[in-house]
């Protein structure tokens, strides 16, 4: 089988590096045909793989998206929301199949993405780890076995320069929980809690956000009665786990038609099972 074509877009930045040093190890499965940088790059016009930390590649970084996407089958994106509807449009522009991994994508990105579904493949995932998606599933399940008596609580941390909280996996919990219950998130969220706050309200989901240091990104949906407690938890030690996650998301995409995918179809997993 010919080697997967691949556009990274936000090349320079570290989930980029670590796509680009992936795809360089494995050859034989992918080729990186554009990298995608911001204008004000002084790496802009470098070979990528030089800037990814490895051996020349063939392939410079740009601050062209046009450029960037020629030759390539499917991008993988994780840049900020202000790029999203932009990249949106320009992968439609040229028919590539997009695996978005921006988190904080506001409710009009969000309308962008699924319009522009309707036309172009999209893998779209808050968090591309396997373990993370398949703790999505049992959370899921867990919350629709284990009613109201239970109270649930998400906890997540992640490295000090994490922009948004709380992160995009803990939401991506909170919904699962929530799909689970048969209610939305909204209705049941409790997103922080300072001062006389009075009793836990009986159903609600409750989050905590922790901040510092180096951590990758750890996760826990705790399922809490008066007499037992349930804890699904996972904890990434790597960044590059969530990268092999999109790359597997790509391979898998790259045979798919138009639709909005996420990672339990391309696990297999029965989404709402």
């Amino acid at each position: 089988m010919q080697a997967l074509p691949i556009a990274i877009l936000g090349a320079a930045g570290r989930m980029g590096t670590t796509l680009i040093r992936l795809i360089q190890a494995d050859p034989a499965r992918y080729t990186l045909s554009g990298a995608l940088g911001i204008a004000d790059d002084p790496s802009l016009g470098v070979d990528a793989g030089v800037v990814a930390g490895g051996q020349p590649c063939g392939v410079a970084l740009s601050a062209n998206i046009e450029e960037a996407l020629a030759g390539a089958r499917v991008a993988i994106d994780f840049t900020l929301p202000a790029a999203t509807s932009a990249h949106l449009q320009a992968c439609r522009t040229h028919g590539v199949a997009l695996v978005l991994g921006t988190t904080g994508i506001d409710d009009d990105g969000l309308r962008v993405l699924g319009d522009t579904a309707r036309e172009l493949p999209i893998v779209y995932a808050r968090n591309f780890s396997v373990g993370v998606t398949l703790l999505t599933a049992l959370t899921r399940q867990a919350a629709a076995r284990l009613d109201s008596d239970y109270d649930v609580e998400i906890i997540e941390a992640h490295h000090r320069g994490k922009r948004d909280a709380p992160s995009g996996t803990a939401l991506a919990l909170g919904e699962a929980v929530a799909q689970g219950r048969d209610v939305t998130l909204a209705e049941v969220a409790d997103w922080s809690r300072h001062g006389d706050t009075g009793a836990r309200q009986r159903g609600h989901i409750g989050f905590a956000v922790v901040r510092g240091g180096s951590i990758v990104g750890e996760h826990s949906v705790l399922f809490a009665a008066d007499e037992e407690r349930l804890e699904l938890s996972h904890h990434a030690v790597d960044r590059s786990v969530f990268a092999r996650g999109a790359l597997r998301a790509a391979r898998w995409l790259a045979q798919r038609p138009p639709g909005l995918y996420d990672m339990e179809h391309v696990l297999g997993l029965g989404v709402g099972d």
